[in-house]
């Protein structure tokens, strides 16, 4: 076990000292010695070769080339789920610490990645979306620009931004994760197969049924309808499950895609496919034992999830001033006066501030505080609708 996580303290610390850039197997054409030579950048015959060799050559080019280390979307996107991955191990195994870092610091890493990843979003799209860093050609049928987001690198940025926001609980990594569902349904184009559909790689035409790429749009989807209930999500991420699981081969294995040229099987895809379909089921489903079947599972929209963040003190409170109407004094008689024993002076009064405006006036509850010279006295009052006396409340 030692070996092991000296390995990965090692690999960590290497990422670190990079600054997370690094070079990637089909990034060639980024060459600054190609990108001089215009004649050979319009050839996708040239491209191909460039790409090809810079993949499987067993000395890399890549520094006689002047390819530069650049930051990789779904790279910093497995980053985060990476460091997400460290702090859970170390919080569960407080020992690997001394070797992995510190709760707080790699809390202080995952903020870090997470705003490196909303960044590097491709813009103009319907949602959160994320591409990579060099152009590629996919055979000689299409070239894909820099940055075009694709489904692929969008589906492990958005889940790894909601990891982070599991651990930070900062809600904007999750409304960015969440926005990624509309890039998938009105940025992705559908192609109709048996059943259902497949979700195309990227906005651009041409690489239209990769059953991998479809697969990881319903795991995406999965992921946002855990987070918001909407059904929409998961019927969408259903149909595409149907056509793609048409696609499976006797065996269980499954080609790359529909196209003639992409005809063969690898394990690394079909691993894609699998987990894909093991995230629908697990976030979308549930096994009823007494009727044997499958159904589906009932999410928490937003406002709920955000609701069950506020305090239980903060609706306590609303509870007590709606029965006794009123209520003034300081912040001690008030823990005193409800007995609460769990609870500071100090933490009552930022919750108080912090709360007012978003629970306690749609409850028509009045927030007011006024510094004495010895303490801070606190002003608490139901409203009955009656307004006539409300300017005239003094504390």
């Amino acid at each position: 076990m030692h070996k092991v996580i000296n390995s990965f303290r090692l690999l960590k610390e290497y990422c670190e000292n990079e600054g997370f850039k690094g070079w990637d197997p089909y990034d060639g054409l980024n060459s600054k010695v190609f990108q001089a030579l215009p004649f050979l950048k319009k050839s996708a015959i040239c491209r191909l070769v460039v790409i090809q060799g810079f993949k499987r050559c067993p000395v890399n080019l890549r520094r006689l080339a002047l390819v530069p280390k650049e930051y990789n979307a779904k790279g910093i996107g497995l980053f985060l789920s990476g460091y997400c991955n460290l702090y859970n191990a170390v919080k569960a195994n407080p020992k690997l610490a001394e070797s992995l870092g510190s709760p707080d610091s790699l809390k202080s890493r995952i903020n870090e990645l997470a705003e490196l990843l909303i960044s590097l979003q491709s813009k103009g799209y319907s949602g959160a979306c994320w591409g990579y860093n060099f152009d590629w050609q996919a055979r000689r049928l299409f070239l894909f620009p820099k940055f075009t987001p694709t489904v692929v690198a969008s589906n492990f940025c958005a889940t790894a931004l909601m990891e982070a926001y599991e651990i930070t609980r900062e809600k904007r990594f999750l409304e960015i994760a969440l926005s990624a569902a509309h890039f998938v349904i009105n940025d992705l184009h559908r192609t109709e197969y048996k059943d259902g559909f497949l979700f195309s790689y990227s906005p651009l035409q041409g690489n239209d049924t990769v059953f991998n790429a479809s697969l990881l749009g319903s795991r995406l989807l999965s992921f946002c309808y855990k987070y918001t209930g909407n059904e929409e999500y998961c019927e969408l991420a259903e149909q595409s499950i149907k056509a793609c699981c048409s696609g499976q081969k006797p065996n269980g294995a499954w080609v790359y895609g529909m196209l003639p040229v992409q005809s063969w099987v690898d394990s690394f895809h079909t691993g894609y496919n699998l987990d894909a379909l093991i995230a629908y089921q697990e976030l979308t489903l549930k096994f009823d034992n007494r009727s044997h079947l499958w159904e589906l599972v009932e999410r928490k929209d937003m406002e709920d999830i955000h609701r069950e963040e506020i305090p239980k003190f903060v609706f306590r409170m609303v509870d007590y001033i709606s029965e006794v109407k009123e209520w003034r004094g300081t912040a001690t008689q008030l823990i005193t006066q409800v007995n609460e024993t769990e609870i500071t002076p100090n933490v009552v009064t930022k919750m108080l501030a912090r709360f007012s405006s978003e629970v306690f006036q749609p409850q028509g509850i009045e927030y007011k505080t006024k510094r004495t010279g010895t303490s801070r006295l606190i002003y608490l009052k139901k409203n009955d609708g009656n307004d006539s006396d409300d300017n005239k409340s003094t504390i």
